[in-house]
């Protein structure tokens, strides 16, 4: 787990200390233990929430740590003519000095970070920003002193959550989810997409475009190459009902343009409850021809009869709506949060809150459906409606960390596989090719952050006073 919410190096130069669970300082397979050597630091108030930090290193420790990794490295160095243990110290220290002194530079700089973070009960939130990363090297005479910036969970108090009042939205899986569900799994297994190249877009249609939604003549978000289905279809994490009356009879090369209004609880914040232009360029139009629900088909599907089918579909229809249904509620607790804690924030934001914070967006958009390709190409613009409208999410973030700490939440490994085997399926990929990008990009770290977040949601839920509704009265 430690690899995968691991943020990267700020240079490759420093060897940042790694968090874990966002909170705490992962161990280095070079320190095993606290060391019970005392450095000197001093802290500074940096602005609300951050703190800057400066360490010194004495060049007797210097020494020691250098002396020591010499040693241990003696009795192991294979150098050609010695037998091991026996090469002299001199060409020891003289073929290995550069890799022993990043070793110990990096050793004594993870040391001295976490014993520092520990003395000064800093509560450390994201990573550490180190001053020149990359002039921080081991001096050939005097002390080593370093500085860096952290941002520090702000002092707020958590009110007393027992007992809050949630509506629960009534939702039963009924005989049209299942029939459109059959016609889903039609779709996937056997269908045939025939070119069309007659007339324009119908219903049902399979659409290949360009999306893109405006706010004020500006490109908000888009999707490039973006194949749906002209009917009940979501873009760009909105539900569009009405999409096949918007594109009827729109050939390849013709452009629709009309308004939409973005719901409160969008992932862009910069764009809820406001009127957005959204324009689609048509580029190809394809029918669907659905294979016939025979035995070949039940059989190739694993079932022996159709209501065999029909009900393992409701089954998958339920556990859906179970977790739509679960969201609502967290929703609420998370407005209830909002209402009754008040944090300090910090005054303006940084990079790194904006990048951590449009990361939680991405995530919440694949999770709507959006592939993670055409999350990415909308990155940027997703970091900036953050650094625009940003104390809700920032004050959502601290609260949230604080609570799941308290509350021991956590996440692991099992439970993050699950959820990147769940983007795959729908994305029609392997998980661990998935799991790999994610990794890679970032959005992995993003999305350990947000399943921890919503099992600690999930424990004001299960402790609420919850009121059954029709989920027209949510």
């Amino acid at each position: 787990m430690a690899d995968d919410q691991q943020a990267a190096e700020s240079s490759s130069a420093v060897q940042e200390p790694t968090q874990q669970d966002q909170t705490g300082l992962a161990e280095t397979s070079a320190v095993a233990e606290e060391a019970e050597f005392e450095y000197v630091s001093r802290i500074e108030e940096a602005g609300v929430a951050s703190r800057k930090v400066h360490v010194e290193i004495p060049q007797s420790r210097i020494a020691e740590k250098l002396a020591e990794q010499f040693k241990t490295l003696r009795k192991e160095a294979k150098i050609p003519g010695f037998r091991p243990g026996h090469a002299p110290q001199k060409l020891v220290e003289k073929r290995f000095a550069g890799d022993v002194k990043e070793q110990v530079r990096r050793d004594l700089i993870s040391e001295s970070y976490r014993q520092v973070l520990a003395k000064h009960k800093l509560e450390v939130v994201g990573e550490p920003e180190f001053d020149d990363p990359g002039k921080i090297d081991l001096p050939d005479q005097g002390d080593l002193q370093y500085s860096f910036s952290v941002e520090v969970q702000p002092d707020f108090t958590i009110p007393e959550l027992k007992g809050i009042k949630i509506k629960k939205p009534r939702i039963e899986v009924t005989e049209e989810h299942i029939d459109q569900a059959m016609i889903n799994l039609r779709q996937q297994n056997g269908g045939a997409l025939i070119p069309v190249e007659d007339r324009g877009v119908e219903s049902g249609d399979y659409v290949t475009g360009d999306v893109h939604f405006r706010l004020d003549g500006n490109v908000v978000m888009h999707q490039h190459d973006s194949q749906f289905v002209a009917g009940k279809t979501t873009l760009g994490g909105l539900l569009i009902e009405d999409l096949a009356e918007k594109l009827a009879g729109a050939k390849p090369g013709e452009a629709r343009k009309w308004t939409v209004h973005i719901p409160v609880d969008h992932p862009v914040e910069a764009i809820r409850e406001k009127d957005v232009e959204l324009e689609i360029a048509v580029k190809d139009i394809r029918k669907l021809e659905l294979p016939e629900v025979n035995q070949e088909f039940l059989d190739s599907l694993g079932f022996n009869a159709l209501a065999d089918l029909r009900e393992a579909l409701k089954e998958r229809l339920a556990e859906r709506i179970g977790y739509d249904v679960q969201q609502t509620m967290r929703d609420q607790a998370t407005k209830y949060l909002l209402d009754n804690i008040q944090v300090a924030l910090p005054d303006k934001l940084s990079e790194r809150q904006a990048q951590r914070m449009a990361g939680r967006r991405a995530v919440e958009l694949m999770n709507r459906g959006m592939t993670r390709d055409q999350v990415m190409g909308n990155f940027q613009a997703l970091k900036s409606a953050a650094q625009s409208d940003a104390a809700r999410e920032l004050k959502l973030f601290f609260v949230l960390q604080k609570l799941a700490e308290a509350r021991k939440v956590q996440v692991d490994e099992a439970e993050l596989n699950e959820q990147v085997a769940t983007l795959a399926i729908r994305q029609g990929r392997r998980p661990e090719k998935v799991k790999h990008e994610m990794a890679q990009d970032g959005t992995l770290s993003f999305l350990y952050v947000r399943l921890r977040e919503e099992k600690a949601l999930d424990t004001i839920v299960a402790e609420a006073e919850i009121e059954e509704v029709e989920p027209a009265k949510i």
